[in-house]
């Protein structure tokens, strides 16, 4: 899975050499983080939010094939864990 969306991603964005992808798998659900170059983000989500959906649905049917349920989420890099988030 892992291998399907950094080829998918990688063709989309214009820096390919800062995509970094995580799995974080459960017994039967998996997780893929998407970390991208800040300025590619709007690409990968798309207008409307139409391209990252695409790239969902094309993850669910590749996973229900194998019996697995898949969510990608897109990380940004310089997100704080919400117990380091100091009010403002």
């Amino acid at each position: 899975m892992k291998e399907f969306v950094e080829y998918i991603v990688k063709n989309l964005v214009d820096h390919p050499d800062a995509v970094h992808i995580k799995e974080v798998g459960g017994t039967n659900t998996l997780i893929i983080e998407l970390s991208v170059e800040k300025s590619d983000i709007g690409k990968i989500i798309g207008k409307k939010g139409k391209t990252i959906n695409a790239i969902r649905t094309l993850l669910m049917s590749v996973a229900s094939r194998n019996g697995l349920r898949v969510n990608l989420e897109i990380i940004e890099e310089d997100e704080q864990p919400l117990e380091d988030v100091q009010p403002s």
